[in-house]
C-alpha cells in the first residue's frame, strides 16, 4: 500500500500540533472500528538485519487471533510459510515455496507451536502489536491529547485521505507518546500503523487492506480468546 504524508497548516516535519476534538474522537474510535468489523486484512512489514519479513493475512479482533503467510527477503527466508498466532502462542507451517496469499482453510497438519515471545523478537512483537489494534470499546477521546497524542499532517493511503496522528503514552510507560503513528480516515478507519520496536533501526509497518475480511479459522491446538 502506498502512503503519502502531506504536511500542512504551517506544520513541518518535527512540528506536530495538538489534536482537535474531531481528530481526538476519530483516533479514539479507530481500534473500536476494527473490532466492530470483526477483523481486517493486514500486511505486516517487519524489519531485520538479515532481511525483512512480510506477513500477509487477516486478524480477527474479536477472537484475538491472526493468520497469514510469511515471506522473507534477503537472507531471512527461514521463516517462510504459514503462520497463525494468538496473544500467547505462535503456530508455524514451514513452506519452501510459500504462496502469495494464505489458503482460506489452513492445513490440518504440519504445524509447529511455540510461545509468543513478548521481548527479544521483532516478529513476535509485531504479531502482538497487530493483535492489539482492536478494542471492544472506544478510547477516552479527552485523555488522548492530555497524554501526548498529536497531529502530524494530512496524507493519503491508496487514494484514501487520512490524518496522520501519533498515539499517547502507554498506560504503563510514561514518555512513550509518539512511538506509534496512525493513518486514520475521516470516519475513524485505520489504514496504516507504524511502530518503533525494541532496538530495531526501522519501524514495523502494518497496512490495512480495504477488501473483504476473510474469517480466520483456528489451526489444531490454538485456542482463540473470546
Amino acid at each position: 500500500m502506498a502512503a503519502v504524508l502531506l504536511v500542512g497548516h504551517g506544520s513541518g516535519s518535527g512540528d506536530p500540533r495538538a489534536l482537535t476534538s474531531d481528530e481526538a474522537n476519530r483516533l479514539a474510535i479507530t481500534r473500536f472500528r476494527n473490532f466492530q468489523a470483526h477483523g481486517r486484512a493486514v500486511t505486516i512489514t517487519v524489519p531485520g538485519t538479515a532481511g525483512g519479513l512480510k506477513i500477509t493475512g487477516s486478524v480477527d479482533y474479536q477472537k484475538k487471533v491472526g493468520y497469514g503467510v510469511v515471506h522473507g527477503s534477503g537472507r531471512d527466508t527461514s521463516s517462510d510459510g504459514l503462520i497463525e498466532w494468538s496473544a500467547t502462542s505462535v503456530f508455524v507451517h514451514p513452506m519452501r515455496n510459500a504462496p502469495a496469499q494464505a489458503p482460506a482453510s489452513p492445513p490440518r497438519s504440519g504445524w509447529y507451536s511455540r510461545p509468543l515471545r513478548l521481548s527479544g523478537s521483532a516478529l513476535d512483537s509485531s504479531l502482538a502489536i497487530a493483535l492489539g489494534l482492536g478494542s471492544d470499546r472506544p478510547d477516552n477521546a479527552e485523555l488522548l491529547p492530555q497524554n501526548g497524542a498529536a497531529w502530524w499532517g494530512g496524507g493519503q493511503v491508496d487514494g484514501h485521505r487520512v490524518d496522520v496522528m501519533t498515539g499517547p503514552s502507554s498506560r504503563d510507560r510514561s514518555a512513550t507518546a509518539g512511538n506509534v503513528r496512525y493513518w486514520v480516515g475521516s470516519d475513524g478507519t485505520m489504514y496504516r500503523v507504524r511502530v518503533s520496536v525494541g532496538s530495531q533501526s526501522q519501524p514495523v509497518v502494518i497496512d490495512f487492506d480495504t477488501h473483504e475480511y476473510v474469517p480466520v479459522r483456528p489451526v489444531p491446538g490454538l485456542t482463540p480468546t473470546r
